[in-house]
């Protein structure tokens, strides 16, 4: 029986692919890799550096590391060959926007394969030194005392640190308005000036101005304490059910050959993994992660679950 020339034209395109990502898998790297990553001297970029000095150490070929916009790293990789040679490590930018902006050209379940989850950190709810309390409960006694006259410095419309404050009001049932800046840098500098009262932000850009004496430190937002924040409550012991956290995650463009991605996320799992490594993030307070593709899906799947709610109920919108 003679089978219809679409079905053989079709079987035989399907066994090609399978060849050609078998080959591209079984010779990968074999040209340099790009990194793409946010601002120079980020978190993100921190870490994509760290990262690609591992990979040229264990391949021997060149990784580099391309600073761009978010919006236009997320673009360029969504629209990047699916070979494994362009990916990209983001944060919530990632996962949020598309929620916040209509115009988005990027869905980050749809668009990418997730690769490994790199690292995490909590945030640290600090408070200016003048302000008279001294933990988390004190500040919502203090907060229902005077609703609407305490601030937050948070940073852009949309960003975890905004997003978190208003998780706070919503649980502990305060009004503590946010103060948007374009920067956690600009933020902290009116909040260590007492511009502001309070701030969400995350442990590796507070813990100096902590251990200066120049912000008080009430609680962390992870669920349990941890010694990036030693000696520390959280903030859940008071508001039950708070959990906010910082995670960063390396991506290709969606149809990458899961041979690759296996590769990739295995290495650079071991790569982060690595006693040395996690002290470097350690000393930085960042939490080095590694982990499988399904984990950092997972991961940002529940972002999206959770955050999709906040933007919701607050009417967040960034258009």
């Amino acid at each position: 029986m003679r089978l219809p020339r679409l079905v053989v034209w079709t079987f035989l395109a399907l066994v090609m692919a399978l060849v050609a990502n078998g080959v591209s898998a079984q010779d990968y790297p074999n040209k340099v890799i790009r990194i793409l990553a946010t601002a120079a001297g980020g978190g993100g970029d921190t870490v994509a550096r760290i990262v690609a000095q591992e990979l040229v150490s264990t391949w021997g070929q060149r990784v580099v590391v391309d600073n761009r916009n978010g919006i236009v790293a997320n673009e360029t990789v969504a629209k990047a060959p699916p070979d494994g040679y362009t990916l990209l490590i983001q944060s919530t930018g990632l996962w949020l926007l598309p929620l916040l902006r209509k115009d988005a050209s990027w869905d980050a379940i749809r668009d990418f394969s997730p690769v490994t989850l790199t690292i995490r950190q909590p945030n640290i709810l600090v408070v200016h030194p003048s302000l008279p309390v001294k933990s988390v409960k004190e500040l919502i006694a203090l907060a229902k005392a005077r609703p609407g006259e305490l601030n937050y410095a948070t940073g852009n419309i949309g960003s975890t640190t905004h997003l978190g404050s208003e998780l706070f009001n919503s649980m502990a049932g305060v009004n503590i308005v946010s103060i948007y800046y374009k920067g956690t840098a600009f933020a902290l500098t009116d909040l260590m000036a007492g511009q502001v009262q309070a701030m969400f932000s995350n442990a590796a850009s507070v813990t100096p101005h902590i251990k200066s004496g120049k912000l008080k430190a009430l609680a962390v937002t992870y669920a349990q304490p941890t010694a990036l924040a030693p000696g520390l409550p959280t903030v859940a012991a008071s508001v039950p059910g708070y959990e906010t956290q910082t995670i960063l995650g390396i991506f290709a463009p969606a149809g990458t050959p899961p041979a690759i991605i296996n590769r990739l996320s295995q290495e650079i799992a071991r790569a982060l993994n690595k006693a040395e490594i996690k002290n470097k993030f350690f000393s930085i307070g960042m939490e080095a992660v590694g982990g499988s593709p399904e984990q950092l899906q997972a991961a940002v799947k529940a972002e999206i679950v959770k955050w999709g709610k906040v933007i919701k109920d607050k009417n967040i919108h960034l258009d």
